[in-house]
């Protein structure tokens, strides 16, 4: 069981899993947008222009103005919905920024570092020569590059 719940960690964690929610959540909210698009705001102006097309006299005699009620009752096409489209962009713009939020919490969750052991400072390998500073071997007697004996050099100036 526990093996089991590591592979699908390791499968939850993978970049694609997530894209690929973002990716499927915000389109099936982007589809309302169209689908709001489509019939509240094309569909009953097309089928306005169908019947004014058409020849049928959508004006009303007394006051020579469209008359949108005569339209929509005739051609059975409802009124232009732009608050069922206004509220289908809101409804978009939520779900978009809650899944924002998401995926940047998610992304900071995973640039948290994990503990790593720390390991021992390693010894080190090489000393300074006191007579001209160079770096010789931890375990040299003698300074190749001015040839001083590293022990008498050390005596030497701990006197000083």
């Amino acid at each position: 069981m526990g093996k089991l719940v590591n592979e699908f960690k390791e499968f939850v964690m993978r970049g694609n899993v997530l894209d690929l929610a973002v990716g499927v959540i915000i389109g099936g909210a982007f589809n309302s947008i169209v689908t709001s698009l489509c019939n509240d705001v094309i569909m009953p102006a097309v089928g306005w222009l169908v019947g004014t097309v058409s020849g049928q006299n959508f004006v009303n005699p007394e006051t020579g103005q469209p008359d949108f009620a005569k339209a929509t009752e005739a051609l059975n096409v409802g009124p232009i919905g732009f608050g069922n489209f206004i509220a289908a962009i809101i409804n978009f713009l939520i779900m978009a920024i809650i899944i924002f939020a998401i995926v940047k919490a998610f992304n900071k969750l995973m640039t948290i570092p994990k503990k790593k052991k720390e390991e021992p400072e390693a010894a080190p390998t090489t000393k300074k020569c006191p007579f001209c500073i160079s770096e010789i071997d931890i375990a040299a007697t003698r300074c190749p590059h001015c040839t001083a004996v590293i022990e008498l050099a050390a005596e030497a100036l701990a006197e000083k």
